[in-house]
Parts: C-alpha cells; sequence; structure tokens
C-alpha cells in the first residue's frame, strides 16, 4: 500500500494567473488578434510580461505621425493608455478598470520607421483604484520620448 503524505503550506503558493499566462504566450508576437482594436491598429509586439508589467515595441507608421513626420502627441497617448490597460489586465483581476485620468509629459520625437519601446508599471495597486505608468523609449533606451501616469477605476463589470 502507497502512503500518502500532504503538506501544508502557511504561505500561498505563487501561481500565475489566467490573464498572465496568456500574455506570456504572445511574447515575440504582434497584436494582431488584440481583444482590443486600438492595439491591433496600433499592433505593438509584445516584448515581456510579468504581473503588472508589460513592454512593448512599436514601430511608428506614417499614419501614427504628425505633419512633420514625428509620432503624433496624440498616438503616443493613445500608447501609453492601451499599455497601461493591458499591464492592469495582466493582474487577473475579477473586474474592468478604466481610466479616469491620464497625464503625460513629452521629452523627445520618434519618426517614421523608429522603433520604440513602452514599458508599464503598476505604481498602486488599491481595492477601488490603481495608479500606473508607462515610459515610452527609442530603440537603444538612450532618450525617453515620453512619460504617463493614470489613475484607473474598478467598474462593475465582471471579468470571466
Amino acid at each position: 500500500m502507497i502512503k500518502k503524505t500532504y503538506f501544508w503550506y502557511p504561505f500561498k503558493m505563487n501561481t500565475m494567473n489566467k490573464v498572465l499566462g496568456i500574455f506570456k504566450s504572445l511574447v515575440g508576437k504582434d497584436s494582431s488578434e488584440s481583444i482590443s482594436p486600438l492595439m491591433r491598429w496600433l499592433n505593438p509586439i509584445l516584448i515581456s510580461a510579468e504581473e503588472g508589467q508589460l513592454e512593448f515595441s512599436y514601430v511608428v507608421r506614417e499614419e501614427m505621425t504628425n505633419p512633420m513626420r514625428s509620432l503624433h502627441g496624440g498616438a503616443t497617448a493613445a500608447i501609453i493608455d492601451d499599455a497601461i490597460g493591458a499591464a492592469v489586465f495582466s493582474l487577473g483581476n475579477s473586474h474592468a478598470y478604466t481610466t479616469v485620468n491620464l497625464a503625460i509629459d513629452y521629452f523627445s520625437s520618434a519618426k517614421t520607421g523608429d522603433t520604440i519601446f513602452a514599458k508599464t508599471s503598476i505604481v498602486k495597486k488599491g481595492n477601488k483604484i490603481m495608479n500606473a505608468q508607462c515610459e515610452v523609449w527609442n530603440e537603444d533606451f538612450s532618450r525617453m520620448i515620453a512619460k504617463g501616469h493614470s489613475n484607473l477605476i474598478k467598474t462593475g463589470v465582471q471579468l470571466g
């Protein structure tokens, strides 16, 4: 007869949430199948995924630029807001969160054809409000293009 031994751990096992598992499976892939229509249009490549921390790379396309062929401030804001939303989603929360404010500081430009990177992180994870940030960098991380931070509020929309 085989005797079974059970162990009781007085701490919570570090288990990956389901959403984070999906993000991890998408590392190295573009976002053409994203649930976010905006992210599909921006079409970044997911570089890395940890709970509350995502990194994306983007190629600046002509339709993302202003008349000077520099990355448009609105496109930069869209990148930051969408990346932050994905980072919050990666936490595997029971409810959706939505942006209540977004503040962006612009430092430098990017041109058509440039590759840029967006790095997100959750600053404070509250029960009702979360604060997150996103930095946008040039390809060799020698120049920050923009930095944004946002507060997001928990909605009544349950996630399945």
